[in-house]
């Protein structure tokens, strides 16, 4: 984001923004603030609250737009083209989506300047998991990690998979689908690398693999429950298509695997919201305390 906003500031460009499924907005509404940038995040409407606050906080004009995020980039792309601001994700993009290879640097850094025998990766616009295997290549042809064949594993919601869907015919073509998914974070519906997302997958051996909205609490819940980990929609996916994956046997538990988890669990608190009932409070009693929460069934003569 900071090489984007640097060349924002080197074409002249006073006014910066966004299309945005939430994520990419607080950072641009952040760094911009930062940077003294007047700034234009455009959202689809109907975006968890959640992300909505923490972008406003920084004090960006929010643009809510009645549609689905496809239709909030067309928009994007009508502005940028009419008056000259810089739109990271249109005219500054090549800048924006250099910075997805830090995630593929940090894998590699954490395993000791190893490289992954596999990996999971969430996509949206599908550029994410293209530039993790750039980070990856750029190592190995520094010298700095070795190559390990790693496959790469693309990760939707069944609600929302152009991506997945064209890996599993085996071809790069996509076909734009209408996104209907929690996962609203991923809820790109004509990706803009979705081409070269399917390649990258492909050609490495891997697959392409989506969930349901269910199965994508229940990822979120299993990684909070085994990791402490409390991430948003889009880590669910990437834990449930793992789950997945396994149980398929396309993925080998024996060889390291590398899920990318890339948001808070703050951020999407209504996903979740309601899959366990509210606990009754109590008095300030420790025999209520025992008897709630510590009370064994009485044993039943026979």
């Amino acid at each position: 984001m900071a090489v984007a906003l640097s060349k924002a500031r080197e074409f002249g460009f006073d006014t910066v923004g966004c299309s945005s499924t939430g994520n990419l907005a607080n950072a641009v509404a952040a760094q911009a603030a930062a940077a003294g940038f007047k700034t234009f995040i455009f959202v689809p409407a109907d975006l968890e609250t959640e992300k909505v606050v923490a972008t406003r906080i920084y004090g960006a004009n929010l643009v809510k737009v009645q549609g689905n995020y496809d239709q909030v980039n067309r928009l994007c792309s009508e502005v940028s083209q009419k008056y000259s601001w810089g739109i990271i994700n249109v005219n500054l993009r090549p800048y924006y989506a250099e910075g997805s290879k830090t995630v593929g640097f940090e894998i590699a850094e954490q395993l000791g300047w190893r490289l992954p025998r596999n990996i999971v990766v969430p996509m949206a616009g599908g550029a994410l998991i293209t530039k993790i295997y750039k980070a990856f290549e750029e190592l190995k042809e520094l010298g700095w990690a070795e190559p390990a064949g790693t496959k790469f594993f693309g990760a939707q919601a069944t609600g929302c998979s152009p991506i997945t869907t064209a890996a599993k015919r085996g071809t790069p073509e996509i076909e734009p689908q209408k996104p209907r998914t929690i996962a609203k974070s991923l809820a790109i519906g004509n990706p803009a690398d979705g081409y070269l997302a399917v390649k990258r997958i492909l050609e490495s051996g891997g697959a392409g693999e989506d969930v349901d909205d269910e199965e994508i609490v229940q990822g979120i819940r299993l990684l909070a429950e085994t990791e402490g980990i409390f991430t948003e929609t889009a880590g669910g996916v990437t834990v449930a298509v793992t789950r997945k994956l396994l149980s398929q046997g396309r993925l080998n538990p024996e060889e390291s695997i590398v899920i990318t988890i890339t948001g808070n669990g703050l951020k999407t608190i209504g996903a979740v919201k309601g899959w366990k009932d509210e606990e009754e409070s109590i008095r300030p009693k420790l025999a209520e305390f025992e008897d709630r929460y510590l009370s064994v069934a009485p044993a039943v003569a026979v």
